[in-house]
């Protein structure tokens, strides 16, 4: 399907999605290079409201619009933002929602030239979470999205419907390691075990892995002692709302 002759993205109005929210922004950090390497954008409701608040407003009638709302919000915000700076800004993508890669990123390109942001520097990331119906068309949007020059992540690898069979038929640049295969792995030596090899198998793909929600030291120390970089957790900094806090600011946190 050519992107002129996408059904689903002639309503491509980001402000088709009337449910108002925002965006929080958490750091993804750079352990061993001491600093920021990216920031992911959550969705957030506009009174503080949790993500689910507003994830349950969200169907099948309004889904696509949703989906280019919150991709064009967090770059709208991050924009200005993060001008001068190197760090990629992460942004959650319905695979459901996307139809076709090179029509459905037309209002995410065009918000990043508004907001003079390099599209380069844009992270895509799904979670395995979300039910698949057609796995062959989700490897269709990475392989895209890597030819456009994105960077794509596999979230909450670990949890959900899917792990290493998933990963066996396509391969995203980064896998971010569930959260709850993380806690208390310092005294776990089957968590300990599943990381390590997890780590194995993203060095012979040349995948980088993303340790999310590190909560403690101990876990900090474990992780790295594996060869991991990259971290993001309640230990470096909570999501703030339509804030980016710098590396200095989270040394002095942590």
């Amino acid at each position: 399907m050519s992107a002129t002759s996408c059904e689903g993205c002639r309503n491509a109005d980001a402000n088709a999605f009337s449910i108002p929210f925002t965006m929080a922004f958490q750091p993804i950090v750079d352990v061993p290079a001491g600093k920021i390497w990216g920031y992911e954008a959550l969705v957030r409701g506009v009174g503080g409201e949790g993500a689910f608040q507003v994830l349950s407003q969200v169907n099948e009638q309004n889904r696509y619009a949703f989906d280019q709302a919150c991709r064009v919000k967090a770059i709208e915000l991050a924009g200005p933002r993060l001008r001068g700076s190197d760090a990629k800004l992460s942004i959650n993508f319905m695979p459901n929602a996307v139809y076709e890669p090179k029509a459905c990123i037309r209002a995410t390109l065009a918000a990043a030239a508004r907001t003079q942001f390099d599209p380069s520097r844009l992270m895509f990331e799904f979670t395995e979470n979300e039910r698949m119906d057609n796995v062959a068309h989700v490897s269709h949007i990475v392989a895209e999205y890597h030819r456009m020059g994105f960077t794509t992540a596999l979230d909450d690898f670990g949890a959900g419907y899917a792990g290493l069979s998933l990963l066996a038929q396509f391969q995203t640049d980064l896998i971010k390691l569930d959260m709850e295969l993380l806690r208390g792995i310092g005294s776990s030596k089957v968590k300990q075990a599943i990381v390590r090899g997890l780590a194995g198998i993203a060095a012979e793909l040349d995948i980088t892995l993303l340790a999310e929600g590190v909560e403690s030291a101990e876990e900090l120390a474990v992780l790295r002692g594996m060869g991991i970089r990259l971290f993001q957790g309640y230990y470096f900094a909570r999501p703030q709302v339509e804030s980016f806090q710098g590396f200095n600011e989270l040394a002095k946190a942590a």
